[in-house]
């Protein structure tokens, strides 16, 4: 069985390595001084069972590979409008928001891929063979980024450009393209600015258990060998949680203005399941990491709670790409063709001039 610390190495010798537990061969001077007393934070509901980290990782993988492929596809939705829209007159209204929309995707897509710098396996395999030699600490390092890059960006931003297209499918004016992504990035700042001060900069680490502001922990096996397993550090998750708080009641206060506007079925249906899913998948978020504090990242209950976390963030971007992206610009290319059609009398002309675009 594995002892699972916080590494020394990693974060400054501020604890004497403890002594051994059993009559295992002593590793090397330059290991024994990775491992550090766990006091704070070896509090466990489970029996201490090593998991097999494989299951999860793969299933992860899974997730992210049709994560991807559904990104993949809406930006091809989005360059196919972009191109329709120079020939087609009625899509050129719609056509102003695609690169929000693009945003949209762009975010998901990138943290998805993100994810991929937490999973230990891929990393050995697939990543360090084809790297210069790393180090434990800059391992260490890759952790601090991929929080930083999850919970201060990638994930915040698709988040605020949802509320974005949100808003902006009950107004009468499209607004400038420019201005709609300097706003999105405007407010994705104060976030990802208090990531990147609590994982890097913060002058109090040095006075606070490790477990507060850690983000990654280093696993050791009987034979010595160590590897690097991210975590994400407490002050990173009370600060998002505050965040997914606040943009749960705004959400909710932009659902119900759309829904007092629209009398559409369909898109009353949309917004329902939008605003379902968000309504899960945040207070799913945020109790996955508040309970991911209760065991070590080696054992079986750390990786359910972290799987269930990310399929939750995952069906939600799945969810948000699809009616934001995917189901509006179907139904504009569908317009768009009957618009085209409309003077053989088939279609009514004056109900396609006097459908908005940009609805859900």
């Amino acid at each position: 069985m594995r002892k699972l610390t916080y590494s020394s190495y990693l974060f400054g010798p501020d604890f004497p390595p403890p002594p051994l537990l059993s009559p295992l061969p002593s590793p090397s001077p330059s290991l024994q001084t990775s491992f550090s007393d766990l006091n704070d934070r070896e509090i466990f509901l489970f029996s201490s069972v090593p998991t097999a980290k494989s299951i999860f990782d793969f299933a992860t993988l899974s997730f992210i590979a049709c994560l991807i492929l559904l990104s993949l596809f809406a930006f091809s939705f989005v360059f196919h409008l972009r191109l329709r829209s120079r020939r087609l007159q009625h899509l050129r209204n719609f056509n102003s928001l695609w690169t929000v929309r693009l945003l949209l995707v762009s975010f998901a897509a990138f943290w998805a891929l993100n994810e991929i710098l937490r999973l230990p396996f891929v990393r050995r395999k697939y990543f360090y063979p084809y790297l210069p030699p790393i180090s434990l600490q800059q391992q260490a390092h890759i952790c601090k980024l991929h929080v930083v890059l999850s919970l201060g960006l990638f994930e915040p931003g698709f988040l605020i450009t949802l509320l974005f297209l949100v808003n902006v499918s009950i107004k009468k004016r499209n607004p400038c393209p420019v201005w709609a992504l300097v706003s999105i990035f405007a407010a994705c700042t104060p976030i990802a600015l208090l990531q990147i001060f609590f994982v890097y900069f913060w002058s109090l680490e040095a006075k606070l258990s490790k477990f507060l502001h850690g983000s990654s922990v280093l696993s050791k096996d009987n034979f010595g060998n160590g590897t690097v397993l991210c975590t994400y550090p407490f002050f990173s998750c009370v600060v998002f949680s505050a965040f997914a708080i606040a943009y749960v009641m705004v959400f909710l206060l932009s659902c119900w203005r759309v829904l007092t506007f629209v009398i559409n079925k369909s898109i009353r249906r949309r917004i329902n399941s939008l605003s379902t899913m968000i309504m899960v998948a945040l207070p799913l978020q945020i109790l996955c990491l508040s309970l991911s504090w209760l065991w070590m990242p080696e054992y079986v209950a750390y990786g359910c709670v972290v799987l269930a976390m990310f399929v939750g963030v995952t069906c939600c971007m799945v969810v948000g790409e699809v009616i934001l992206v995917i189901k509006p610009i179907k139904d504009a290319l569908d317009a768009g063709g009957n618009f085209s059609r409309c003077d053989s009398g088939n279609v009514s002309c004056e109900a396609l001039e006097a459908r908005d675009p940009n609805q859900l």
